[in-house]
């Protein structure tokens, strides 16, 4: 099994669900978080003054899928969440070990 962290822009959420959601992904754990990268923040006017932008908000995606479907999840995300524009965000994947649903007791690939 894999897991895949994504930071995306908040507004690709809804594509980036849908295209998950067709490859048979059957759960998604969503965050608001803020961050920065290589765009290091921007510059904001309000009210007539200018305010610098340290961290730029973003939501991280965190799911777990079966091994042989994490490049598939990571090519839907990247083609859904790309805007072409700097700030897009990034994924890691991560093996993971164990995955256990708590109601039934199920494991691993069953507790998907």
């Amino acid at each position: 099994m894999k897991m895949i962290i994504a930071a995306i822009k908040p507004f690709k959420l809804d594509e980036v669900r849908e295209a998950l959601t067709g490859l048979g992904v059957s759960g998604l754990m969503v965050t608001e978080i803020k961050g920065f990268g290589a765009q290091a923040g921007h510059t904001e006017i309000y009210r007539g003054a200018e305010y610098e932008v340290s961290f730029v908000p973003k939501l991280k995606l965190e799911l777990v899928v079966p091994a042989d479907q994490a490049e598939q999840a990571v090519s839907a995300i990247a083609e859904t969440a790309r805007t072409g524009k700097i700030g897009d965000g990034k994924m890691f994947v991560l093996d993971v070990e164990q995955a256990v649903r708590v109601r039934t007791g199920e494991t691993d690939l069953e507790a998907l």
